[in-house]
């Protein structure tokens, strides 16, 4: 075990291990964050925009649109991040930046070729195995849920562009209404943002859900103390819950440690996450 490595509970930890060898490959699923989870939080030394931050960050829309997003950003944020607010108070404004931001998109000519363009740059960096991560599930046939209060259609182009949009992925996102020229009409619902992962159950997706709904050994990886709630509603035997803690990790130590089985600090890559799979498919 390395300084950035925290296995919370060892013995746990390997029950749980052998509960997923004497399982097999057939009754596992994996339910994962993206923003900072499977992409990188750090990059060259500098905060990597999450997927919605690269818009705002670049000339892709009409001039008044970074402005206003950063508007939204000061007014909403601080809201987001502090701990005297209460979760419904949270979730309800939450609610709002997401719906406005999502139809500033739309008002500022967001669309298709956006995507495309925003992706190509290659600003948002995977972490490092990520790609062996999901070349392993995907030739295991695992399941892989992504879960993210991102857009699902950028995901998606992250995903296309590294040729790893496999079969097995399915993504639980925000997604838009597309016009036959690609322009984006309106987001669609339920938007997902990040205080209501709770509450956007699997089941609300059946497609998915009959794929998983016997794969009761579950993964979830994530990056925030609200990333592990994705399993919620799900009727799991054994989960194994691995968070990314990539800064201010002294302050947020002891609370992720009450939430995550094991934690991967400052930002490392995903040999833990692929060891653990290398050795239960064994």
């Amino acid at each position: 075990m390395t300084k950035s490595l925290i296995i919370v509970n060892p013995q746990k930890f390997e029950t749980i291990k052998n509960n997923f060898v004497r399982g097999g490959k057939e009754k596992i699923h994996v339910l994962s964050d993206f923003d900072k989870t499977l992409t990188r939080a750090f990059v060259d030394g500098q905060k990597a925009h999450t997927v919605i931050a690269q818009v705002r960050q670049g000339n892709y829309l009409t001039p008044d649109y970074s402005s206003k997003a950063h508007a939204l950003f000061d007014k909403y944020h601080p809201i987001e991040i502090d701990p005297k607010i209460s979760l419904e108070e949270k979730k309800k404004k939450m609610h709002e930046w997401w719906k406005v931001h999502f139809e500033l998109l739309v008002d500022c000519g967001f669309d298709k070729k956006t995507i495309t363009e925003i992706v190509s740059k290659k600003t948002l960096k995977f972490r490092e195995g990520c790609f062996e991560f999901l070349d392993s599930l995907y030739k295991n046939k695992i399941p892989l849920i992504i879960f993210s209060a991102a857009l699902g259609d950028m995901i998606a182009e992250y995903l296309k562009q590294e040729k790893r949009m496999y079969s097995n992925i399915k993504l639980i996102a925000n997604f838009y209404e597309w016009d036959n020229n690609g322009k984006a009409i309106k987001v669609k619902e339920p938007i997902i943002h990040s205080m209501n992962k709770d509450e956007t159950m699997i089941r609300d997706f059946p497609e998915f859900f009959k794929e998983i709904k016997d794969r009761k050994n579950v993964i979830v990886l994530g990056d925030s103390l609200e990333d592990p709630k994705m399993i919620e509603g799900f009727d799991y035997d054994n989960l194994l819950k691995i968070g990314f803690l990539n800064e201010n990790i002294e302050e947020n130590l002891e609370l992720y440690r009450q939430i995550y089985d094991v934690l991967i600090l400052e930002d490392q890559n995903m040999d833990f996450v692929n060891n653990f799979l290398k050795g239960v498919l064994k």
